[in-house]
C-alpha cells in the first residue's frame, strides 16, 4: 500500500474504502483490521483483507514481469541471503534458536519437504541481530519507516526479516518485489515472533506465517485474489477460489468448474496445520520474479528515475497481511 511515514493512518483509510489521491511510491503493506469483539486472534480464523488485488493490478504486474524477463533465463536455484532482526522490549523477544528454526522451516517448506514441489529457493542465514526498542517491538507498523531505515541492510536480493509483536489484528506483513525500486528502504517482511516454530499463537505456531509472507516477498499473490475471476493469482496451476480458507476444512470448492480450492497452499489463509505446499507454477513465478527484480544487476538496470511514475498507481496498491481468524475455531 502506498503511504508516507504515517503508515497506519493511510492503511486505515484504505481499509475504510475511500479512494486516495496518488501518494509517494512507498509500498510496504500493513493492514488496519480488528478481530471481532471478544475473540483472541489465536482463536479466530483469518479474515479476507479489506482490499484485494484487483484484476487490472495483477495483470499490470504480470505484464511488467514479462517485459523485464525478455532475453533472460530465470535461475533453477535461488539462494536468499537472510538477515533476521529480533526486536525486543527488554523482556519479550524471539530466541536465537527460534530464529534459526524459522530458517529451517523456510528451507523445508520451499524444498517441498511438507508436500508440493521443490521450488528451488533456499535461505541462507547471514546474521541475527537484536535491537532493544520498545516502540518498534510493540508497534512495527507505526514505526516501520524509522525501524527499517535504522536496521535494513543489503540490496534487493537480501531478505530482511523483522521479528516483533504485532497487534491482534494480523500476524505479519510483506512488500512485493514488483515495487522494490519505488521504496528500497521499506523492502522486507515483518512477522509476529509468536508465530515462529513452537510459538504461543495456537493455530499459527509452525512458522508458516513466515513461509506465507516471504512468498509475497518472492512475488506470489494469494490463491484467492480476484476470487473466481481472471486473472486470479496469475498462476495457472492454482485453482481459483472465491474466498480464503478458514481453519482446516476437510474439503472446499468455491468456484464452479475449477476443481477443489488450493486450501493446503502456503498462499491461502488456512491454519498452519493445514498448510503444506507450493505448486510448480508458483515455483517458476518466484524464480522469475527473482531474475526480474531481486538480483542486484536487474534492480540497478531497471531503477525508476526520480520523477518518473511507476506503472502501478500507488493509491491502488492493496493492503496486505496474513490475518488471524475473526470467528471461533
Amino acid at each position: 500500500m502506498a503511504r508516507r511515514a504515517t503508515a497506519v493512518s493511510l492503511a486505515c483509510l484504505l481499509a475504510a474504502g475511500p479512494t486516495l489521491p496518488p501518494q509517494p511510491a512507498l509500498v510496504a503493506q500493513p493492514v488496519c483490521v480488528k478481530p471481532k469483539p471478544g475473540r483472541r486472534s489465536a482463536d479466530a480464523p483469518r479474515s479476507p483483507e479489506p482490499r484485494s488485488l484487483g484484476p487490472n493490478l495483477v495483470s499490470d504486474m504480470l505484464a511488467d514481469l514479462g517485459r523485464r524477463l525478455r532475453g533472460s533465463t530465470p535461475p533453477d536455484v535461488v539462494t536468499v541471503p537472510t538477515r533476521v532482526h529480533v526486536l525486543t522490549d527488554g523482556v519479550r523477544r524471539a530466541s536465537d534458536q527460534a530464529a534459526r528454526e524459522q530458517i529451517d522451516t523456510l528451507n523445508a517448506a520451499y524444498s517441498g519437504r511438507y508436500g508440493g514441489v521443490d521450488t528451488g529457493v533456499r535461505f541462507r542465514l547471514d546474521e541475527i541481530s537484536v535491537e532493544q526498542n520498545t516502540g518498534w517491538f510493540i508497534d512495527p507498523v507505526g514505526n516501520e519507516t524509522a525501524m527499517k531505515q535504522a536496521l535494513r541492510s543489503g540490496g534487493p536480493e537480501t531478505l530482511n526479516l523483522y521479528l516483533a509483536q504485532l497487534s491482534e489484528a494480523f500476524l505479519g506483513f510483506s512488500t512485493y518485489p514488483y515495487l522494490y525500486d519505488s521504496a528500497p528502504v521499506l523492502d522486507g517482511v515483518v512477522i509476529d515472533w509468536r508465530t515462529l516454530p513452537g510459538g504461543s499463537l495456537g493455530d499459527y505456531d509452525r512458522g508458516f506465517t513466515g513461509v506465507h509472507e516471504i512468498g509475497h516477498w518472492l512475488g506470489l499473490f494469494h490463491t484467492f485474489d480476484n476470487g473466481c475471476d481472471d486473472p486470479g493469482d496469475g498462476i495457472a496451476d492454482t485453482a481459483p477460489e472465491a474466498r480464503p480458507t478458514e481453519g482446516c476444512p476437510t474439503t472446499k470448492d468455491t468456484c464452479p468448474d475449477a476443481g477443489d480450492d488450493p486450501m493446503h497452499n502456503f498462499m491461502d489463509y488456512a491454519d498452519d496445520q493445514c498448510m503444506r505446499e507450493f505448486t510448480s507454477g508458483q515455483a517458476t513465478r518466484m524464480r522469475e520474479a527473482w531474475a526480474a527484480y531481486r538480483t542486484p544487476r536487474s534492480s540497478a538496470a531497471l531503477r525508476i528515475p526520480a520523477g518518473v511514475a511507476t506503472v502501478f498507481p500507488m493509491s491502488a496498491i492493496p493492503t496486505h497481511a496474513r490475518l488471524p481468524r475473526s470467528g471461533g475455531k
